[in-house]
C-alpha cells in the first residue's frame, strides 16, 4: 500500500500527480532566492502540478573551505519565512545538525536529510521527534534496501511523515550513477519516492576547488524516473547557473525547467492515467 504524506496543503505519494521540489542550491541573498523562486513558482504553475520551495541556509558539505557556503541559521530562516510568506508555498529546508532540528521546523513544512548526513542516528531522531515531514536523501553509499533501517528509525519518534530521494550513487572517483532500480526497491517500503535530479547529475569535486556536473542530462534522468511512477522530482535551478555560488554546473536554467517540468507532468498524466 502507498502511503499519502501531506505537506503544508500538498498530498504526496506514488500514486498521486508528481509534485516538484526545487529552489536555487544556496539562499544567495533575499532578492535572488525570492525572485528566483516566484519565476519557479509561475512556470510550475503552467503544468498544474503542486510546487514545494527547496532552500539551503548552509552547505555544511563543501569541496573547499573558501566556497560560500549561505548567510546562516538566523538570517536564512527570517529570508525563508518571507519566501514563504510571499508565494504561499510550503518550504523544505536542509537541516546538519540535531540542534538545528527544532529551529528549523518553526519555519519550514519538512525537514530535509543530506545524504551524507542519512545514516546519523542523533540528527535522524532529532528531525523526526519535530513531527514534520521528512525528506530523507539516501547516501551515495548506501544501498536502496538499507533505507528501510533509516525508516524505523523515524517511526521509533512515531512520525510516519517520510519522504525518500534517490540521487545517485558513487561510480568511481569523481563521478555518480543512477540505478532506477532504486526508485522500485524503496517504493516498495510503501512511502513516496523523490528523484533528485539534479544532485544525481553531480561530479562530486571534478573542478578541483568545487563540484562539477552537467545539468543537460537532468532531465533526461528525471523523464526515467517519472515513468517509473513516483511521488516527486527534486531540482535546482538558477537565473544564470555559471554565476551561481553553488552547484552551477548541474543546475537548471529557467529555459530547460520550463521545458523539463511541461514534459515530466505531461509523462507523469500518461503514467498514472488521471485526467
Amino acid at each position: 500500500m502507498q502511503k499519502t504524506v501531506k505537506v503544508g496543503s500538498i498530498k504526496i505519494s506514488n500514486t498521486l500527480p508528481l509534485v516538484f521540489l526545487a529552489g536555487t542550491c544556496v539562499i544567495e541573498s533575499e532578492k535572488h532566492y525570492i525572485d528566483t523562486v516566484k519565476k519557479l513558482q509561475q512556470i510550475i504553475a503552467k503544468t498544474g502540478h503542486p510546487y514545494i520551495l527547496k532552500a539551503s541556509f548552509d552547505k555544511a558539505n563543501r569541496t573547499s573551505l573558501s566556497a560560500y557556503r549561505g548567510p546562516g541559521l538566523a538570517k536564512g530562516l527570517s529570508i525563508l519565512q518571507k519566501a514563504k510568506q510571499i508565494t504561499g508555498l510550503p518550504l523544505v529546508v536542509d537541516v546538519h545538525e540535531p540542534w538545528q532540528a527544532d529551529e528549523v521546523a518553526q519555519v519550514a513544512d519538512m525537514l530535509q536529510i543530506p545524504a551524507f548526513l542519512c545514516r546519523q542516528t542523533d540528527l535522524v531522531l532529532a528531525c523526526a521527534a519535530t513531527g514534520k515531514a521528512i525528506n530523507v536523501k539516501k547516501g551515495q553509499f548506501l544501498a536502496p534496501s538499507a533505507m528501510e533501517q533509516i525508516i524505523k528509525k523515524i517511526e521509533s519518534q512515531g512520525n510516519y511523515n517520510i519522504l525518500l530521494t534517490e540521487r545517485g550513487a558513487s561510480f568511481g572517483y569523481g563521478d555518480l550513477v543512477v540505478d532506477m532500480r532504486a526508485l522500485e526497491i524503496m517504493k516498495q517500503f510503501g512511502y513516496p519516492v523523490i528523484f533528485d535530479a539534479t544532485h544525481s547529475v553531480q561530479k562530486p569535486g571534478a573542478l578541483g576547488t568545487a563540484t562539477g556536473g552537467n545539468s543537460k542530462l537532468a532531465p533526461v534522468l528525471a523523464k526515467a524516473a517519472t515513468a517509473l511512477g513516483i511521488a516527486g522530482v527534486f531540482f535546482e535551478a538558477h537565473p544564470n547557473p555559471a554565476k551561481a555560488l553553488s552547484d552551477g554546473p548541474n543546475s537548471l536554467d529557467m529555459k530547460q525547467v520550463t521545458q523539463m517540468t511541461e514534459q515530466l507532468a505531461a509523462l507523469d498524466k500518461l503514467v498514472k492515467k488521471f485526467k
